[in-house]
């Protein structure tokens, strides 16, 4: 089974910038859809983002103007590029993948995702 490892995180101050990334130890050609979450402390995990087997992304409301999910040609790498960090995107950030679904799009959104790294926290500042 692939593994995930999230890189990238750390502290940043409001209106920063901070580009996550999701190294996985096998290509994820297979997979159905790719995802980032984050979960704040007291708080359930969300998903921030999805990219499905032919790159259509998708997006949750709070982060859809500011957050971009990507992946390398070589669909090893997964990526969130988050811009104008606020103090409530404080959080640890994971990255998923889906070998079993079928989903594509959107439905990428609500996926039961199996496959997980062990996340990265990410801090802004006001």
């Amino acid at each position: 089974q692939v593994q995930l490892v999230e890189s990238g995180g750390g502290s940043v101050q409001a209106g920063g910038s901070l580009r996550l990334s999701c190294a996985a130890s096998a290509e994820t050609s297979s997979t159905y859809c790719l995802a980032w979450f984050r979960q704040a402390p007291g708080k359930e995990r969300e998903v921030l983002a999805t990219i499905d087997r032919i790159d259509r992304t998708s997006y949750a409301d709070s982060v859809k103007d500011r957050f971009t999910i990507s992946r390398d040609g070589a669909k090893k790498n997964l990526y969130l590029q988050m811009n104008n960090l606020k103090p409530e995107d404080t959080a640890m950030y994971y990255c998923a993948a889906d070998y079993e679904s079928f989903k594509n799009g959107r439905a990428c959104l609500v996926v039961l995702y199996k496959v997980w790294g062990q996340g990265i926290q990410v801090t802004v500042s006001s």
